[in-house]
């Protein structure tokens, strides 16, 4: 080869790299992060990174990410879905119950990767837990299977108290199995049981006001990512009106709320990541099997129960995981 086509030659190929560098660059996959919610502490996002970390991935090395937040508007959940389609991202991680269900709704072919407070088959986002068919599966902390339990907490929490009041938001897919399993757990102690409605902060305003005239004693919180977002507020209200409220998380409970009973959310990110990594990786959804959080945690705030004037029974504190004194 003659000296000045070799220059030639290798001028060009220089030439070359950053286009080289460029499909690389386009070549990195990229995960759909999608929720109902907002950026915040909740949900914990770090779990879900971790988990992704651990099967190889880190964001902006190995792996870009596109965040769509519905900041509580679940009407917004199909459009953003759809934007992710337009994006073609590898995977979608759909990490609350409204962005799994609008997630299958949408129908589309790419794998999808959910955690849910409730039951994903009731929720039709698989067809077992064992054997999830199709392009959807994940992590539940089965929140809403132990709502019911969660008002019997209560009632034992404070056993004088007759009058209970459920908070749901009516646009949330778990609201009717919740208020249901709820309505039947108070039926069966004798107790009454007002179903109260909050879609919104001013909602939220609304319901406490009108707790002392409905005789309210114990109020608990339902399975939806609109309270967790809302979880500091509500704590702040359930003291100012002095109701003694449970929820499922225990951010609840740190943040002043009386109690706390369900999965760790954090967990089911965190298997979320996971899944995301493996999927990746060349799994399908319909090999990997739906898990299951391990633990679920009650946890009791004696400071708020003094500041209500409450004496929780010894019992129920020898029961819980965690005490905040």
């Amino acid at each position: 080869m003659r000296r000045r086509e070799f220059i030639t030659l290798l001028g060009g190929t220089t030439a070359m790299w950053p286009l080289v560098a460029r499909a690389q660059q386009r070549a990195m996959p990229i995960v759909g992060f999608l929720n109902s919610a907002s950026p915040g502490p909740y949900p914990p996002l770090s779990a879900f990174l971790r988990g992704l970390n651990e099967m190889g991935f880190v964001e902006g090395r190995d792996v870009a990410i596109e965040y769509r937040w519905a900041e509580g508007h679940y009407e917004r959940l199909p459009a953003l879905i759809a934007d992710l389609v337009q994006r073609k991202v590898s995977v979608i991680a759909a990490t609350s119950t409204p962005a799994a269900v609008a997630a299958k709704a949408a129908n589309t072919a790419i794998p999808t990767i959910f955690t849910t407070s409730g039951d994903p088959v009731q929720l039709g986002l698989v067809s077992s837990l064992s054997k999830p068919g199709g392009n959807l599966t994940g992590a539940t902390q089965l929140n809403v299977e132990v709502s019911a339990k969660r008002l019997e907490l209560m009632h034992e929490a404070i056993p004088t108290a007759n009058n209970f009041a459920l908070l749901v938001n009516p646009p949330g897919p778990n609201t009717k199995a919740e208020s249901q399993d709820d309505s039947g757990a108070a039926a069966a102690l004798g107790l009454t049981l007002h179903v109260l409605s909050a879609s919104s902060e001013q909602d939220l305003d609304s319901v406490f006001e009108s707790l002392a005239k409905l005789h309210i004693e114990a109020l608990v919180i339902g399975s939806d990512p609109f309270f967790s977002r809302q979880m500091e507020k509500i704590a702040r209200l359930a003291l100012r009106y002095r109701v003694p409220a449970i929820y499922q998380y225990a951010e609840f409970t740190t943040a002043g709320g009386l109690m706390s009973y369900g999965g760790n959310v954090a967990e089911s990110y965190h298997v979320a990541g996971i899944y995301v990594g493996r999927i990746l990786n060349g799994e399908k959804p319909a090999n990997l099997p739906v898990q299951q959080v391990t633990k679920v945690e009650l946890i009791i705030n004696l400071k708020t129960a003094k500041a209500l004037g409450l004496t929780v029974p010894p019992q129920i504190v020898a029961r819980a995981d965690q005490v905040i004194e």
